[in-house]
């Protein structure tokens, strides 16, 4: 027989001094006798949100199976039960019927333009048929769009805006039709206001926010997952874009306040919430 434990802290969210039980395998309140007691005075939390990763990604693209389950099992022996899923290019429906796997809240696939994201990985599509290509996505997710806000334009030699602002409000307002929020990547700051004026419920990454656009995001409630152990990788990224000095610059600048933006998105009021942008 499993040995049943005994946990007593404070329960997060209610924030209520609890006793709780785990018990054949399940949680509960009611006491069990002879339960052992493994923690006292101590948070107590039915599970972390991992609030941006890709399971079903690798650094060579799409995961199989068995390298989903693998990415999904790191996730959930580090303690997240439910996993938000900024996209993929793999159908991980098949988790949802594993029990001993987490949660996921899946995006369907990165909607970007051509050759202005990581190839293989995301939808590339022009910008009149990004509508299109929402509505497509939708079905596809659950609840949630990823579009790509910014990358480098090579013709620029810099960050630059992948869609026009009234793209950017087409495409949200539609995704908003069919009951479902929209997130987008970005780092930088020239895509932002067009992001933000159109709606969009989420920015992942948000490292060129500037105190306008955060006491924006905190007057309209869109909220920031700002993945800094993804922001970690930003000088070795410059440092691989020696042939274009604006943006290697620009990478290390953004790198250099990220932790600065966070503290004061949260300071202004805007949601704040952690991820890994893990595969």
């Amino acid at each position: 027989m499993r040995e049943s434990l005994h946990f007593r802290g404070v329960v997060l969210p209610d924030g209520g001094q609890r006793d709780v039980y785990v018990a054949d395998g399940h949680v509960t309140f009611e006491p069990v006798r002879d339960a052992t007691l493994v923690a006292d005075d101590v948070w107590l939390v039915p599970g972390l949100v991992d609030a941006h990763c890709h399971v079903g990604l690798t650094t060579h693209g799409a995961a199989s199976d068995e390298e989903v389950e693998e990415q999904a099992i790191a996730d959930r022996d580090a303690g997240a039960l439910t996993l938000r899923d900024c996209g993929v290019p793999v159908d991980t429906h098949w988790v949802d019927h594993r029990h001993d796997l987490p949660q996921i809240i899946r995006h369907g696939r990165h909607i970007a333009r051509p050759k202005r994201h990581t190839r293989e990985i995301g939808l590339e599509v022009e910008p009149s048929e990004l509508v299109h290509t929402v509505e497509h996505e939708v079905a596809r997710g659950d609840g949630w769009i990823k579009l790509v806000g910014d990358w480098i334009d090579r013709g620029v030699g810099d960050l630059a805006p992948l869609w026009s602002d009234d793209v950017l409000k087409a495409a949200v307002d539609t995704a908003h039709a069919h009951g479902a929020r929209v997130t987008a990547h970005v780092f930088g700051d020239d895509a932002m206001p067009g992001l933000i004026k159109a709606g969009i419920d989420c920015i992942e990454h948000g490292t060129g926010l500037t105190d306008e656009l955060i006491d924006e995001m905190a007057r309209r409630g869109t909220a920031l997952v700002p993945t800094l152990i993804n922001v970690d990788t930003f000088p070795s990224i410059a440092d691989r874009a020696s042939r274009y000095p604006a943006y290697a610059a620009h990478m290390r600048d953004l790198h250099r306040t990220a932790a600065d933006v966070v503290r004061r998105a949260a300071e202004a009021g805007v949601p704040v919430f952690a991820g890994t942008d893990a595969g």
